[in-house]
């Protein structure tokens, strides 16, 4: 058996793979379901399909998917991404939306590790599929946490370790599963992770800094198993009534691809 991969030691930041991410995972039927169980469990948030305005901090915001989704119900919403053209194709995304806005985006180049010297608390700080990009994902949470304001909310989005070894084994990459080794390098086309995360880890972090869970979330609970991996339309739109049907029961949104957490801060 091959000796374990050592493991990275520094972040991943994504310069120079816009386009990888655009056609490779936003551009699919599972970046679709994803952002679709996203909306619908944001849906929990009281003001985020409300008239007031709430102030929402994206952290390495990716193509700028959510910042459009959340600016496009009335919220302010700042937007920070780390690499450099992702960064500028979301800017472009917002400024081809920015009539449907009532507020522009405000777009910064920060990393996580230095946002809470230069933006303020949000009411909504939203971080999705970051965590797992980090050499030490689980030492984020009190920078995250510290951009929360006082009755804020969290919406925090994670890749599953546990979801990922059942997905080798299923695969048949059992030499893979045996040495425990499911971390990725970010350098292949599937984009497996450096530093994928126990939800129960992540979950107990946040309820060590003083938050409150609301509500753990599997995302795309089946579809990563499917036998098929080209439903029909119909298909796909069943496929996303099931996901949310069960994306929050026991067991199965502890195999969710991604876990989704909504937290609150007192």
């Amino acid at each position: 058996m091959a000796a374990p991969r050592a493991k990275i030691q520094t972040d991943k930041i994504f310069n120079g793979l816009a386009e990888k991410f655009r056609n490779n995972v936003y551009g699919t039927n599972k970046g679709w379901l994803r952002q679709e169980i996203l909306a619908r469990d944001l849906q929990k948030i009281p003001f985020v399909a409300a008239v007031d305005s709430a102030l929402v901090l994206d952290i390495g915001g990716g193509l700028g998917q959510m910042a459009d989704w959340f600016a496009k119900q009335g919220h302010q919403v700042i937007f920070t991404e780390p690499a450099d053209d992702m960064r500028a194709e979301a800017d472009q995304l917002f400024q081809e939306q920015s009539a449907t806005y009532d507020k522009p985006v405000v777009c910064h180049p920060y990393r996580l590790q230095e946002l809470s010297d230069q933006v303020p608390p949000a009411q909504l700080v939203l971080c999705h599929a970051v965590l797992e990009w980090l050499h030490q994902p689980l030492d984020a949470l009190p920078v995250i946490v510290s951009q929360m304001q006082s009755g804020g909310w969290l919406s925090l989005m994670f890749f599953n370790e546990d979801g990922l070894r059942f997905s080798n084994i299923v695969k048949g990459n059992y030499d893979k599963a045996l040495r425990d080794t499911l971390d990725g390098t970010g350098q292949r086309l599937r984009l497996t992770p450096i530093s994928p995360q126990k939800p129960m880890l992540v979950v107990d972090g946040l309820k060590d800094l003083g938050l409150e869970i609301v509500s753990v979330a599997g995302v795309r609970v089946f579809t990563d198993y499917l036998r098929d991996k080209t439903p029909s339309d119909e298909d796909l739109e069943k496929l996303l009534e099931l996901e949310w049907r069960y994306c929050h029961q026991e067991p199965y949104w502890r195999m969710g691809r991604y876990i989704h957490v909504l937290a609150k801060k007192p």
